[in-house]
């Protein structure tokens, strides 16, 4: 196997006409890999998008092969996945208000060129969900677009295609969720294009990584939620007197402990299986 691409938290390897995902189980926070492992992260987070593929399988496409065909050193963290050409966007549907679209409202009134009502707070509970895609950077931080500008970059049609998929994920996966006592609050997806040219639901999806999740029956607008997500670690870092690049500090004891606590949470409420190493 070839290494092709070793990320923040996941590597990818080459093995034939096949790609295998390995989730690690590093975090990172504001774009910056802290030097502390959350013990069993990646598999957590590996299994949960398992379960959702399934969940969504009939709203789109996706790039699993296998969660099994891989080695057995990656077992549990890894999957055998489709090649696909990735699409330049990061996708992302919000229906309540927290992290960069709270700042973002909070400057003009509106979330990726869309208007808001005035008067939403921290949490506030949108209207109707909302796609508010993003650049998606390969160094650096990650900026705001308009459906225009993805327009711009990809055409008419495999936008408007996958802005309608993008909602309809966020909307089964939210009344899923509900259903489980969890709140959803904004996800990021990411889409590739198959060689047949289908479109296809690639990474991960609606994990603690990629989504902030809340338990339904303490959330409150107007102030930070309980999350079951890397929230815990953002807050944790944004104590500390550091400027938000590299290095970044160590995580202490209680806060990985608890951080990998809140994973393993979501995952059992969600899946409704009992989580074994």
């Amino acid at each position: 196997m070839e290494l092709l691409h070793s990320g923040k938290v996941r590597d990818v390897y080459a093995d034939g006409d096949d790609l295998i995902l390995v989730a690690s189980d590093r975090v990172s926070v504001y774009d910056v890999v802290l030097p502390t492992l959350i013990p069993d992260k990646g598999k957590i987070l590996t299994q949960l998008s398992l379960w959702w593929f399934e969940q969504l399988a009939d709203v789109v496409p996706n790039h699993v092969i296998s969660a099994t065909q891989v080695p057995d050193e990656w077992a549990g963290r890894a999957i055998r996945c489709r090649r696909l050409t990735m699409l330049p966007v990061e996708w992302i549907a919000r229906g309540y208000l927290a992290g960069l679209g709270l700042k973002e409202y909070e400057k003009g009134g509106t979330v990726s060129g869309i208007a808001l009502p005035d008067g939403l707070v921290e949490a506030s509970k949108l209207p109707e969900p909302i796609f508010t895609p993003t650049t998606k950077a390969s160094e650096g931080h990650d900026e705001f677009i308009t459906y225009d500008d993805v327009v711009a970059e990809i055409g008419a049609d495999t936008a408007a295609r996958l802005k309608d998929v993008t909602l309809d994920v966020y909307k089964r996966g939210a009344e899923i969720a509900a259903e489980r006592g969890i709140i959803i609050a904004d996800t990021k997806l990411e889409f590739g294009r198959a060689a047949d040219g289908t479109l296809v639901l690639a990474d991960e999806v609606l994990t603690s990584d990629s989504s902030r999740f809340w338990p339904a029956d303490e959330w409150e607008p107007g102030r930070p939620q309980r999350s079951y997500d890397k929230q815990y670690v953002r807050d944790w870092s944004s104590t500390l007197d550091w400027d938000r690049t590299p290095p970044g500090p160590a995580i202490p004891q209680d806060v990985v402990d608890a951080t990998r606590d809140r994973y393993i949470e979501v995952y059992e409420r969600l899946t409704g299986r009992p989580w074994r190493s």
